[in-house]
């Protein structure tokens, strides 16, 4: 039963396949509307990985916008190039978000999606960001926080104990979004909204195409933070019993000050 349920690897095409899911869909649908793109504007997206939203943003940009999609990873670029490489309208640059080969006050937006709870310095990648941000212009951060996971399990404690693995160890910031609105303020932004959006799984498929629970249960035993029985016993009962987690990503929206 559990070899039929939970994937063991995470696929090649994660981040793609999580854009195109009905969540995905929902909550960047929010950002998008709160990052309030014009025509004509400059977008930049900080962590644009394989490029899964720069066809929505240059389509917000309009005929005379642009965007610059921006990632460390050359495999992602190389990605992101072979589908938009025909757009004039998307720039593609390799390059470290601490560190922006961008111009003061060049850009009308800028985002992240997902991206801060994996980098070194969140507070670098923020001044970064306002310091290539014209005066005024708007970011939107959206960002998960893996201290509000929640998953049903017999055994609450094993399911605090996975949750408390995920936010602390496994994920490199896993509070970032409860962090944001200080950071960002720290940063020289003024806040305009900070929107927590809960996803509810209530299909143990569906959740473990987006959470990963065994391989995230092989790690947990890796640093040895559960057993191998504590992880079995756990997953074997996500199985059998009737599913449900949530978890909650907030989505701030900031403005920088002159």
């Amino acid at each position: 039963m559990k070899d039929a349920v939970f994937e063991t690897r995470r696929p090649n095409d994660y981040l793609r396949r999580l854009a195109d899911s009905d969540i995905g869909r929902h909550y960047k649908a929010i950002a998008l509307e709160q990052l309030g793109v014009r025509a004509g504007d400059t977008v930049v997206d900080l962590g644009c990985g394989p490029g899964a939203d720069l066809a929505v943003l240059a389509d917000a940009v309009g005929s005379d916008g642009h965007v610059i999609g921006i990632d460390i990873e050359a495999a992602a670029l190389d990605e992101a190039s072979a589908d938009h490489s025909a757009d004039s309208r998307i720039e593609l640059c390799h390059g470290d978000i601490h560190a922006l080969a961008l111009a003061d006050g060049s850009a009308d937006r800028a985002r992240t999606d997902r991206v801060l709870q994996h980098v070194a310095e969140p507070a670098m990648v923020l001044h970064e960001a306002r310091r290539i941000l014209r005066p005024d212009a708007t970011a939107v951060f959206a960002e998960p926080d893996w201290d509000t996971l929640v998953v049903d399990h017999h055994d609450r404690q094993l399911s605090r104990a996975y949750t408390r693995f995920v936010a602390d160890i496994a994920v490199r910031n896993g509070t970032i979004g409860r962090q944001l609105p200080a950071l960002a303020l720290r940063s020289g932004f003024d806040i305009n909204d900070v929107l927590p959006i809960t996803t509810v799984f209530r299909d143990l498929r569906t959740a473990d195409r987006v959470l990963g629970f065994e391989r995230v249960c092989k790690r947990a035993v890796d640093a040895g933070h559960l057993t191998q029985q504590q992880a079995d016993s756990w997953t074997r009962g996500l199985a059998v019993e009737p599913f449900f987690a949530s978890v909650t990503l907030f989505i701030v929206t900031a403005t920088r000050k002159p």
